[in-house]
């Protein structure tokens, strides 16, 4: 596929790199790269390596533009609020660069649709923000012989690899079994900096292009570990597992699986849907039930509890929650209701019938101010 007149003057400063040249923007150019993920980590892939000219490039995601987004969601401007996160995309790259192919994918990847959607790539790039669907781009990446380009961000921290089966570990090598529900905070529950995603993206997409010239030593077997407020890079070695059950010795895991219920986030019971209670049906029943405050300590600093709230962090509440009384109404609130929602399970097996969430956290609880 050689170049045309305009390619080679759009990356002429590609081109006279040693070891690239011509060879090596035309490997670019015939190059088939999956993003999963429209967001944080996926704006500053996607510009990188659409200004770059890799000349197909994969967009999957089904979510909407959200005003939230816009402190770190480099691809996506204030008018795209509301619209779909990969028609947003698609404006900008092509504005970016209208000489690649973008291929929207407005959905959800799937254990149903992710073999068919990745079998037309050469590496998929991890820009999701969840643990079923890291291991489900882990377990197809595997099963179809596709690196893997993997990066996560949480408040000021975040880490940058790549998973290549056929060359090094995987996910599952690393890490075995998700964490449980709800013990680990999402970036809506605890935050996230704003520039931190530009610079795990990009990471993720020079690794990409490392392996797509097949130049440099990739991150394969390294893990690196950014820590942004010290602006310090730290490196740990990791090594495929003989007992991976996807990748080892005799692996037993040969096809996609449930992930939803993997990482215990399965649909909720008839029963598990009544533990919740609205934020309007709260400010009604207020002050006659009790609330439990179970977000941790550094929360309670950026956002107080509410008034007359009780504090057990979720880290300890199965320990302490022998410390209520059954017999109250309890209502459990954390930023966003997942982790609340969780321990009200803990209550509810315990015999505390009387235990619910707050839907939705704090963030979808606003009290009526005083005239």
């Amino acid at each position: 596929m050689p170049l045309t007149f305009d390619e080679e003057l759009r990356y002429s400063r590609h081109l006279i790199l040693p070891g690239m040249g011509l060879a090596g923007q035309e490997r670019l150019k015939k190059a088939r790269v999956l993003l999963v993920g429209a967001g944080g980590l996926g704006s500053p892939v996607a510009l990188y390596l659409a200004a770059a000219g890799v000349g197909t490039l994969g967009i999957a995601d089904d979510d909407v533009v959200d005003v939230s987004n816009l402190q770190r969601q480099v691809l996506h401007r204030t008018e795209d609020v509301g619209r779909s996160k990969v028609a947003s995309a698609v404006d900008a790259l092509q504005a970016r660069n209208p000489l690649l192919q973008l291929q929207p994918l407005p959905t959800r990847i799937s254990s149903e649709n992710a073999l068919e959607i990745i079998t037309g790539y050469d590496i998929v790039v991890d820009g999701t923000d969840n643990f079923p669907t890291r291991y489900l781009l882990n377990d197809a990446c595997a099963l179809q012989g596709k690196p893997l380009v993997f990066g996560s961000i949480f408040r000021f921290e975040g880490q940058a690899t790549v998973f290549d089966a056929r060359r090094g570990p995987c996910y599952r090598c690393i890490f075995p079994q998700p964490p449980p529900p709800g013990s680990v905070p999402t970036c809506a529950e605890g935050g996230v900096l704003g520039v931190l995603p530009g610079l795990l993206g990009m990471i993720q997409a020079t690794e990409t292009m490392k392996l797509l010239l097949q130049i440099g030593d990739p991150l394969i077997g390294r893990l690196l570990l950014v820590d942004a407020l010290d602006m310090r890079f730290r490196e740990i070695a990791i090594s495929k597992d003989p007992a991976c059950p996807l990748c080892g010795d005799s692996p037993t895991l040969t096809k996609l699986i449930d992930y939803q219920g993997f990482c215990g986030l399965g649909p909720r019971t008839a029963e598990e849907t009544e533990w919740e209670i609205s934020a309007e049906a709260l400010r009604a029943c207020l002050p006659s039930v009790r609330l439990i405050d179970v977000r941790e300590e550094w929360e309670l600093d950026e956002h107080p509890a509410l008034p007359g709230a009780r504090h057990i962090p979720y880290a300890s509440f199965s320990r302490r929650m022998a410390e209520l009384d059954s017999a109250d109404e309890l209502v459990l609130y954390c930023s966003a209701g997942i982790r609340s929602w969780h321990a009200v399970g803990l209550l509810r097996n315990a015999g505390f019938t009387r235990a619910r969430s707050l839907h939705g956290g704090l963030a979808a609880y606003k009290p009526v101010r005083e005239e």
